[in-house]
């Protein structure tokens, strides 16, 4: 784990800015609490006990690396481009969010934390989180919209079978950005001995960045795999957006290497023209939530929009502030889907592969659907396969009536 840079810049700066992104729009007496969090964090990310316990757990705990599996009949059914999935789905509790919450777990443990608070929108999150703290022994606590709880009625099982003290959050639109809100809360009651352990790229400096660095893993070893598989990089990296921790986990490698071209695909939900999707930063613009500065669709009193996404984990009206500057700079292309384009790419990746994607990892499915077939055959796609759908099969069943 090195600090990363960008055409010469670090990325963050030494006060968490990515650009004009980032920072930590906080009050006083938390920030104390952030900057010892950094501090511990700069600390362990350099112990070499560090590094192998954690290398050892994604090995045998986690079964890295995960496969990069090339989908020869989806890619002969729409012509054009050779698509490759990079199947975080295999990961042990079946998305990438446990690269991340086992950093943070141990993190917790260094410090001497008493409990870990984390929200949840899909769950995957939350599952990893009470996985982790399951294996190393802390008592974790998951907040999680009463919209998302019954929607993701599987992963509220496991959370609850792991141990994790399960908190359905009711107010305003009670999906995602509700539990972070309610999360945040419970952490202030004393920030001195509990640890909240953001589930994405978002948040107050040093999340984005250590989030960051637990995924970058996923475009490290998509960069050695696409060399077995087609010996060069891959022409295309894909991956969903929602607060943004798979994909800048996904691009993270590639930063510099112009000839790749980097893609967030973010929820068009009900489409761009309606008041309902989650497109941030396809339609958003600069602004300030949840301690960072970053793209937010926001009303005109400066208040965030209530959002929608056919996937819990991407209805978000914020984003992570290092997605806002590579928008901003022009190193990501950041596309959008609907969700019926999402709902057709579950069904088609499910019956083509026989592969159930999560439907945050179906928006980009989908976009690969849509613009796989106008490419040159040597043109090579990594998709970013960030979860499995286990958890929305019975949703998705009674959507479509299955």
């Amino acid at each position: 784990m090195t600090q990363q840079q960008l055409n010469g810049v670090e990325l963050p700066d030494q006060n968490g800015f990515f650009g004009q992104y980032g920072g930590q729009f906080i009050p006083p007496h938390l920030k104390k609490a952030m900057d010892d969090i950094n501090i511990a964090y700069e600390n362990i990310r350099k112990k070499p006990e560090f590094q192998q316990e954690l290398q050892e757990l994604f090995t045998d705990y986690v079964g890295r690396p995960s496969p990069l599996f090339y989908a020869k009949r989806l890619s002969e059914q729409l012509g054009g481009a050779k698509i490759y999935f990079k199947r975080e789905d295999l990961n042990h509790t079946g998305a990438h969010k446990i690269n991340h919450c086992l950093g943070e777990a141990l993190l917790a443990k260094y410090m001497g934390k008493t409990k870990v608070i984390a929200e949840t929108g899909a769950g995957q999150h939350g599952v990893a989180l009470a996985t982790a703290c399951a294996l190393v022994g802390i008592p974790c606590e998951i907040h999680m919209g009463q919209v998302d709880i019954e929607k993701e009625h599987p992963n509220v099982v496991k959370m609850k079978i792991l141990g994790a003290k399960l908190v359905a959050v009711t107010r305003g639109t009670a999906t995602l950005k509700d539990a972070v809100d309610s999360a945040f809360e419970e952490y202030l009651k004393d920030p001195e001995q509990y640890i909240y352990a953001i589930g994405s790229v978002v948040g107050p400096h040093p999340f984005p960045k250590m989030v960051r660095d637990f995924q970058a893993i996923i475009g490290q070893e998509i960069k050695q795999q696409a060399q077995m598989h087609f010996a060069k990089l891959p022409d295309y990296v894909v991956a969903c957006v929602g607060g943004g921790s798979n994909a800048i986990g996904a691009f993270s490698a590639f930063l510099a290497d112009d000839q790749v071209q980097l893609v967030g695909v973010e929820p068009a939900g009900k489409g761009l023209d309606t008041d309902q999707h989650a497109a941030t930063l396809s339609l958003g613009k600069p602004g300030q939530i949840h301690g960072m500065a970053c793209y937010v669709l926001e009303d005109e009193l400066g208040q965030p929009l209530p959002v929608h996404s056919i996937a819990s984990g991407l209805d978000y009206p914020g984003v992570g502030p290092q997605h806002s500057y590579l928008k901003d700079i022009g190193r990501v292309q950041y596309q959008s889907v609907t969700d019926k384009e999402c709902l057709d790419a579950f069904m088609t990746l499910s019956r083509v592969e026989g592969i159930i994607p999560a439907l945050e990892s179906s928006h980009a499915v989908a976009w690969v659907i849509r613009e796989a077939g106008a490419m040159d055959a040597t043109t090579n796609i990594v998709v970013n396969l960030s979860g499995r759908g286990d958890k929305d099969a019975d949703y998705v069943a009674k959507k479509l009536g299955l």
